[in-house]
């Protein structure tokens, strides 16, 4: 493909809106604070530095050229005792706000996020352990161990006596052929190391089962996969005039679109103050919006795998772990970058350069119509690409926000990468993993997303329903039996929150306004619009059931607390449940006319196939967020008309634009 791909880059460097980003020097000012005030030893960590966002009241209040009070977040981890704080810095005036320490030792525990340095440590904890050399030995895999990779893992939860209120993590072993060699296709079954990360040393090794090492090229790059395809012909991306939209700081403006871009190391992409214009006045839509949580529970009842419930924001972080961005690669055309600062391990300010990227893409017809006349009017559609990438270990995960002429909003998660196998006898049966290639088994697994909308339509008080197609039995009120209507069901407080999609009925939840009507007297609105897909499958009585509630249906709500930003909670690692929303809802606040978050659980259940191997082709899921009523009338009216331009001559004897 050959694209005309041209870059602009907005970095994080002045803060001129309370909404901003953290700067670099923001976060270097913040660390020196917390050592000043003797807070960081030689054995202090960062496992997650954030900004601290002011109060709806502050941005509303706010300005430009006001003062702008700047805080942010150090969760501090002693490595050598396990002991972890929680600080609050303000950066504008260079003291500590709060502090205080986590518990993480007593019920319900829970730990801060994984160090990256913490990944290496447990590889070489594992590789030093005489119980895993000796279990390599034992399977004839001694001569192996020096390029064995030990993948480390996050425990879950099982109350198990050496693990509770500890800082653990697992790991499982995988080899390699050479250096760069793929290591996720040579699993060594049944070999798990249980670490303690703060004394440094092996709980205990499990040596299960003596299934062979697949011995399978696992490696997609274009040096082993040989020659390229010469058949595709280039398509050409060209905005030869530059794209349509407008880049202030970190504020957007494109077409009748507006909004914040933001960024930080647990949640990725942020978005702030979305807002469409309609005539002279932009209307509120989103408040903020964002994608916090995500876990990937695995349906496996083997001792190497039953553990697995990943959440890749809670307790890896998404953003930390976010790409930079290539161009012509990630994003085509003319794009616009947005660097991104988040901390690392020592709590000092890293850029990830380009990591999140805008650009605009068509997006075919938008509406069209042949008259009784044969005149046609057609025009079509682009939509505004917001996205970034994340890569958690095997798995790569792509966050899309599209944004349409037509007023709607979709959120698109992309999972790729390589599936988490192990290894089994070719030929045989696993209820609960398919065999993908030969003697490699994928289990069965989720990744289950969770979407925060903070709305705001046409303002913070808003009121929600459910609303369902359904049909009428015959008699007066359907005497020809072809009658069907629309049932809405108000959720007035959050303990009616926790629904579920239904595709039979066409399920969309709607957020109506309580202090605007459009031009047909009723209260402006927009629509959910959910993609059906399965829910956690974990059961009731599992501990994942308990961690990641959260993902037990396809909607909540609650009244907006600043403090409830987290689905699963702030410390789903190695946490015993409970967190999050399901604590949250317990307070059973009212949803009628009040400042209102949906929380949006979607995603793909995964059942492996022989064509995600070696490396795994998108697996697309989201949802729509769509105007109903929110508007008076389609807005998209006044495009340029695509047929009065050369572009669209359609070709033949009269063509003039080289067809």
């Amino acid at each position: 493909m050959h694209s005309h791909s041209s870059s602009t880059v907005s970095a994080p460097t002045a803060v001129v809106h309370p909404l901003d980003s953290l700067t670099a020097e923001e976060i270097a000012a913040g660390r020196a604070v917390l050592a000043a005030a003797g807070l960081i030893g030689a054995a202090s960590r960062f496992p997650n530095v954030l900004p601290v966002e002011p109060s709806k009241e502050a941005v509303a209040a706010f300005r430009p050229g006001d003062a702008i009070e700047r805080r942010i977040l150090f969760v501090i981890l002693d490595t050598a005792t396990g002991e972890s704080a929680e600080a609050i810095v303000s950066v504008t005036t260079n003291e500590v706000i709060d502090y205080r320490a986590l518990g993480t030792a007593e019920t319900p525990y829970g730990q801060p996020q994984y160090l990256l340095e913490e990944y290496e440590r447990a590889e070489q904890i594992a590789k030093a352990s005489p119980e895993w050399q000796a279990a390599m030995t034992r399977r004839g895999l001694a001569d192996r161990m020096e390029l064995a990779f030990c993948a480390p893992l996050a425990p879950g939860f099982f109350n198990r006596v050496d693990e509770v209120g500890r800082r653990a993590i697992r790991s499982l072993t995988f080899l390699r052929s050479t250096p760069e060699d793929s290591p996720w296709s040579h699993p060594v079954e049944g070999l798990i190391v249980h670490i303690d990360l703060t004394r440094g040393e092996v709980i205990r090794v499990e040596d299960e089962g003596d299934v062979p090492v697949p011995e399978l090229d696992g490696n997609y790059d274009a040096a082993t996969i040989g020659a390229a395809r010469t058949s595709l012909k280039p398509i050409e991306i060209t905005q030869p005039e530059g794209p349509s939209f407008r880049v202030d700081g970190q504020a957007v403006e494109w077409e009748n679109w507006s909004f914040r871009v933001g960024f930080n190391a647990r949640e990725g992409l942020v978005l702030h103050e979305v807002g469409f214009r309609d005539g002279d006045e932009v209307r509120p839509v989103l408040s903020r919006a964002s994608v916090p949580e995500m876990v990937v529970p695995y349906g496996d009842i083997t001792p190497t795998r039953f553990w697995i419930s990943y959440f890749d924001a809670g307790e890896y972080l998404l953003g930390k772990n976010a790409n930079p961005l290539a161009l012509g690669c990630d994003c085509l055309g003319v794009i616009h970058y947005f660097d991104g600062v988040v901390a690392d391990d020592h709590g000092n300010p890293v850029t990830i350069p380009q990591v999140v990227c805008m650009h605009e893409e068509d997006y075919g017809i938008l509406w069209k119509h042949t008259d009784l006349l044969g005149k046609a009017e057609v025009r079509r559609s682009r939509r505004l690409v917001v996205s970034y990438f994340s890569t958690i270990g095997n798995y790569d995960y792509g966050f899309f926000w599209y944004f349409y002429l037509d007023g709607t909003i979709q959120v698109e998660a992309k999972a790729t990468g390589i599936v988490f196998a192990g290894a089994g006898i070719p030929g045989s049966s696993d209820p609960h993993a398919t065999e993908i290639a030969p003697g490699l088994f994928a289990p069965v697994h989720q990744h289950l997303f969770c979407a925060r909308l903070d709305v705001a339509i046409d303002g913070d008080r808003n009121s929600l329903a459910e609303v369902d197609v359904t049909g009428i039995p015959m008699g007066p009120e359907n005497p020809y039996g072809n009658a069907f209507t629309w049932t809405t069901t108000p959720i007035t407080r959050e303990s009616e929150s926790g629904r579920l999609a239904n595709p039979a009925t066409s399920r969309v939840w709607e957020v109506t306004s309580s202090s605007r009507r459009n031009a047909v007297g009723k209260p402006t609105a927009f629509h959910l619009i959910p993609q059906p897909g399965a829910t956690l499958m974990a059961q009731p009585e599992s501990t994942v059931f308990g961690r990641a509630t959260f993902a037990t249906k396809h909607l909540w709500a609650t009244q907006y607390d600043p403090a409830e930003r987290f689905p699963a909670g702030d410390y789903p690692n190695a946490h015993a449940g409970g967190g999050g929303l399901p604590a949250w809802t317990a307070a059973d606040r009212s949803l009628v006319e009040e400042d209102i978050v949906l929380w949006h659980v979607f995603g793909p259940t995964h059942i492996p196939r022989p064509e995600d191997w070696p490396i795994m082709p998108v697996d697309y899921s989201g949802f729509l967020f769509k105007p109903y009523g929110f508007l008076d009338r389609n807005p998209a009216l006044d495009l340029p008309d695509g047929a009065a331009d050369s572009a669209c001559c359609g070709g033949g004897d009269d063509c003039t634009c080289d067809h």
